[in-house]
């Protein structure tokens, strides 16, 4: 993979300030961080601000998740050399870079064409070849190449997608951000085992919510 040096100083300290303190351990990740340049996946007006601590408009009402939020995802996801992974709404493809750096494979789904396009721009422009980017249905995930062992969705979601934990391989794990009815947001973990789901919260987080995963409208009278 291809890194530019320009902003490689921001990178390290967006690794030493955001990352590490925040319980991102796995040397592989930290290394990923550190490699991928973000300044590449946002508009060129924001490049100058890629590393801060907070999520980057990328566009169509789109985000990069905050680096802190994504690392500590990433972290939990306990991502193997050897998996499998889906990234949801991989936006301009950051999380497939980086997700790409630690997985055997990756599978990137954006809904939105000029962002996908701008994704495979990017993982040609940075050799990335190991993560496709295909436009389809956030909701509905990619069927076709699973069962996967991990599902990354990079926003937040008002319930997970019963088509998305279905694409979980047996052992599996999904995480995401989750908005609450009460306001408040989480990121959570679920691990499919035996054909079942368990979930458990891993912490406070914040993130637009994707298309297609809003909460569905209640019926009045």
């Amino acid at each position: 993979m291809i890194a530019t040096t320009e902003y490689s100083a921001a990178r390290y300290n967006m690794v030493e300030s955001q990352l590490r303190p925040n319980k991102v351990t796995d040397q592989r990740l930290v290394d990923a961080f550190l490699a991928v340049p973000r300044d590449q996946f946002v508009p060129p007006a924001l490049r100058g601000v890629a590393y801060v601590d907070k999520a980057i408009p990328v566009g169509n009402g789109r985000f990069l998740l905050e680096p802190m939020v994504l690392g500590r995802l990433l972290q939990e996801a306990r991502i193997a050399a050897t998996d499998l992974v889906l990234d949801v709404g991989t936006a301009t493809g950051y999380s497939a870079a980086i997700i790409g750096s630690v997985a055997a494979t990756v599978v990137a789904v954006e809904s939105d064409a000029a962002l996908a396009a701008q994704a495979n721009q990017a993982m040609q422009t940075l050799g990335v070849d190991n993560a496709a980017i295909v436009q389809g249905d956030l909701s509905a995930g990619w069927a076709r190449q699973g069962p996967y062992d991990v599902i990354v969705v990079e926003g937040a979601v008002a319930a997970v997608p019963q088509a998305l934990l279905d694409q979980l391989s047996d052992g599996g794990r999904l995480v995401t951000v989750v908005a609450l009815e009460s306001g408040v947001a989480v990121a959570r973990l679920y691990q499919k085992i035996g054909g079942l789901i368990s979930s458990r919260t891993l912490f406070d987080a914040s993130a637009a919510l994707l298309p297609g995963m809003e909460p569905k409208a209640a019926f009045s009278f």
